[in-house]
């Protein structure tokens, strides 16, 4: 088995259709040309280069790993409002069952390109869970007019968005706590001439952490009992702890020790 060549750092743009599943294959046939040829409009109208971008279709949208040069803040700045703007114009004069909405996530990270079978890398994996996090599903739901809706990880946002670069305004983000499978972090959700300041998104965590199952919160004690004798806390004895007699003790939330 060969070794992997060096990892890159890059940024990289997920992006899926809204409700594509539910429609029938001449409609996902249509979406699919319509979803191609936005996005190619899209990125020469700032002056990128469609066919040096490196995409992994998946039907319904693609995952896209752009060179090594390209800037955070072009595609921040940039590409998602022009995004935005020509998806607006093309749905202008389809009917609503026809209509593409696109959910957005950007993220930058060390991948390598030349996996046996996609693109290995923890920053792939984050950027896919962020455009599976049900905040930005929420995002498109709560603006049925917005044709995109984009959520940020947070090394993007406090490297370009938090600092206002060439017009980007940090007030009109929202910050949201994304949970997706093992993976818990903060991000920070933008929808595009909308106010998502007034959307009741769910607390962010206080640090970006792997989802614990069956633990406790650090600041619930555990509770045992040694001989019909019940106290609480590790200040008698705890996890790791020694006890004469039999001890049954669990944390909140049902996971014995």
């Amino acid at each position: 088995m060969s070794e992997p060549d060096h990892p890159r750092r890059c940024v990289l743009v997920a992006v899926d259709m809204e409700r594509y599943s539910p429609r029938d294959n001449l409609r996902q046939y249509r979406a699919q040309q319509l979803f191609r040829e936005v996005m190619a409009e899209a990125v020469a109208s700032i002056g990128l280069r469609r066919e040096d971008w490196t995409t992994q279709q998946s039907g319904d949208g693609e995952l896209a790993i752009l060179p090594a040069e390209t800037s955070e803040l072009t595609v921040v700045a940039d590409f998602v409002p022009a995004l935005d703007r020509i998806l607006r114009e093309h749905n202008r004069s389809l009917l609503p069952e026809a209509k593409v909405r696109l959910r957005v996530a950007i993220h930058q990270g060390l991948v390598h390109l030349t996996g046996a079978n996609g693109f290995p890398g923890e920053a792939v994996v984050e950027v896919c869970r962020l455009l599976d996090a049900d905040p930005l599903r929420q995002a498109l739901d709560t603006f049925p007019r917005a044709s995109v809706a984009l959520i940020v990880s947070r090394s993007i946002f406090h490297d370009v968005v938090r600092h206002g670069y060439r017009g980007l305004r940090p007030e009109r983000f929202a910050q949201v706590r994304v949970a997706v499978k093992q993976l818990a972090m903060n991000a920070w959700i933008c929808v595009p001439d909308e106010d998502v300041s007034t959307v009741p998104w769910a607390a962010p965590v206080e640090q970006s952490r792997p989802v614990q199952q069956n633990a406790a919160p650090a600041d619930t004690p555990a509770t045992y009992q040694i001989s019909g004798v019940t106290t609480h806390g590790p200040t008698v004895f705890g996890p790791g702890g020694t006890a004469i007699g039999t001890v049954h003790g669990a944390w909140e939330g049902g996971a014995s020790r």
